[in-house]
């Protein structure tokens, strides 16, 4: 472990790594120095005001009669602008269409990269310092590289899927329907399994002077009239413009009387596509893509798409989805996350468990992950040696102090002054002995050397045992070094008062027990003292156990402070249980 505070994760790191850039640079910084303002730009604007005032036929702005010309700002044409009605207050289209799309019903969970959260228990347990969880779980959704999505679907009461979840295997991407699945493989992935060809044919018979042309696509369908043409109009709406209602999108359609689209159409219905399958056993020629999607639906479609109930992609990966509604869920689910991620904290607890790692809070809000838990060292009860004491009353005389500053007081580093006298002799006695000074010189250097890089990188023999106490004081929750640096001790917890139990029942088994007996045993209450004593006994045990969730700011449950009490307690008891023996 190094004795520096700065090693590792640093609470002021991670709030600069959640500002936003321009939240990072300093208030001095003048973004504009770079841009000089020249003399030129008073005079510009008077020359413009100047030429547009000597344009011919123009009136002065200071002339009587221009301002006998103008309208009065009440007589101009056009009815009143309502209030609200201004263009900032009119919504873009993009953000009207995405807030009338309902979001689908797929639930969405975010878990960590498994590689990184290893790496991220290994700097935990080599520093030993206790990170704030719901920070590092930022840290994790700030890149998409570092968490997975899981898309899962969600079941009705009856257990029918509210909405069905499909996946390509081919490029692993997710779809909200089968046919969109479909869609996307003829269209991304078509020449894996077909093959198009163009082979010439009679050109249509007939004379033609006008065709029906898209005015959205450009797309040339044909004389109204033509026995192929309303095939055309169904299928252009259906792949380009599904999201507007068929009457609407006929309307766009517009009569072309150009001879040169004409000609254009009739060369294209010259020549006749038709597709060869790949990817088969027998090669098959089909005619139209109706064909080839009934075909791929044969034989393909069971291999290539698939229903799921869960997927789990990564960051980058679900952020790609081609399916637009999956995206903007996905948008949605991370912001929420963004500004409370607990869905991420609770898969970071569960991790963190399985490498070993512990759990506290600060303050009773803020939940830390270290490699132990609180645990108040009473060192009146507890043996432990004179380092372990001195580390101990440090840190309780100076709460906050940094890793430096405690070994820096309790094992100071030898001044650098001495350094440079070492090295003085080693001359003189190199000029006053000229013979020996191969040899003088040898053992000189390594001497001179060795201070240096004690100081400097590898602490004295004082400074490891104090490092080593406080390695082992860290890694007991006796000492709780937190990740901006500062150290402190776990507080001793605050004893709670004891709840008083209810006792209708006891009282209820002594009567029932009285009649029983003669009456020259009213006098021995031996009964009511033993159950005094095991409920005494009860008390104590419960203590045990709250302090693992109450306590003071770093406070936990001391085995020392709990075994203390219970040898008065059960002497008690075991009193109580003689006096009623006569």
């Amino acid at each position: 472990m190094s004795n520096s505070p700065d090693t590792g994760l640093d609470l002021e790191d991670l709030e600069l790594q959640l500002l936003p850039a321009w939240a990072k640079q300093s208030p001095d910084t003048n973004r504009f120095a770079k841009y000089e303002g020249g003399e030129e730009s008073g005079p510009r604007g008077r020359d413009r005001g100047e030429r547009r005032a000597r344009m011919p036929g123009r009136p002065l702005r200071g002339d009587a009669r221009a301002g006998d010309q103008r309208r009065p700002r009440d007589a101009r044409a056009g009815p009143p602008r309502r209030e609200g009605q201004g263009r900032s207050d009119q919504p873009r289209r993009e953000e009207r269409r995405e807030s009338e799309q309902p979001l689908p019903e797929i639930t969405l969970n975010f878990a960590p990269e498994e590689k990184g959260l290893e790496s991220l228990a290994r700097q935990i347990k080599l520093t030993g310092r206790a990170y704030p969880i719901f920070d590092i779980a930022h840290l994790i959704l700030k890149k998409p590289d570092r968490y997975h999505v899981t898309f899962g679907v969600m079941k009705k009461a009856n257990g029918q899927t509210a909405q069905p979840l499909w996946i390509c295997n081919l490029d692993d991407t997710l779809w909200l329907s089968e046919q969109d699945a479909v869609n996307h493989v003829l269209r991304k992935h078509f020449d894996t399994f077909y093959k198009a060809e163009r082979t010439p044919t009679d050109p249509p018979k007939g004379t033609y002077t006008f065709v029906a042309q898209c005015s959205l696509s450009g797309t040339i369908l044909g004389p109204p009239n033509y026995h192929d043409y309303q095939n055309k109009l169904r299928k252009l709406h259906g792949e380009r413009f599904s999201r507007m209602p068929f009457e609407m999108y006929k309307s766009k359609v517009k009569i072309v009387k150009d001879e040169a689209i004409v000609k254009k159409w009739v060369e294209e219905q010259s020549w006749k596509t038709e597709f060869t399958c790949l990817n088969v056993a027998e090669t098959k020629r089909l005619g139209s893509r109706e064909e080839v999607e009934q075909h791929f639906r044969e034989v393909h479609f069971a291999n290539i798409i698939k229903a799921i109930d869960a997927y789990t992609l990564n960051g980058a990966a679900a952020q790609q989805l081609p399916s637009p509604p999956l995206r903007q869920l996905l948008r949605r689910a991370w912001d929420e996350q963004q500004r409370f991620p607990l869905k991420v904290v609770t898969a970071l607890s569960q991790q963190f468990a399985g490498h070993g790692l512990q759990f506290f809070k600060v303050n009773k809000s803020i939940t830390h992950v270290a490699v132990a838990r609180p645990h108040y060292l009473d060192l009146e009860a507890t043996p432990v040696s004179e380092g372990v004491k001195r580390i101990v009353d440090y840190i309780n005389a100076h709460s906050g102090c940094t890793r430096r500053q405690l070994i820096e007081a309790l094992a100071p580093s030898p001044p650098r002054a001495v350094e440079p006298a070492t090295p003085g002799p080693a001359e003189g006695a190199v000029v006053s002995e000229p013979i020996a000074e191969p040899v003088a010189p040898v053992p000189v250097p390594s001497s001179a050397a060795a201070p240096p890089s004690g100081d400097l990188q590898e602490p004295t023999t004082e400074q490891t045992v104090v490092i080593a106490d406080l390695h082992w004081l860290i890694h007991q929750g006796h000492v709780i070094e937190f990740a901006n640096g500062r150290i402190e001790t776990a507080k001793k917890p605050i004893p709670r008062p004891p709840r008083p139990e209810p006792k209708p029942a006891a009282t209820q088994a002594e009567r029932a027990a009285v009649p029983e007996t003669t009456p020259g045993a009213e006098t021995a209450p031996p009964a009511p003292t033993e159950s005094d004593g095991a409920s005494s006994r009860a008390e104590i045990t419960v203590p045990a156990a709250i302090p693992e969730s109450a306590g003071d700011s770093v406070a936990a449950a001391s085995t020392a402070e709990v075994a203390a009490p219970i040898p008065p307690r059960a002497e008690a008891a075991s009193g109580s249980t003689q006096v009623a023996s006569p």
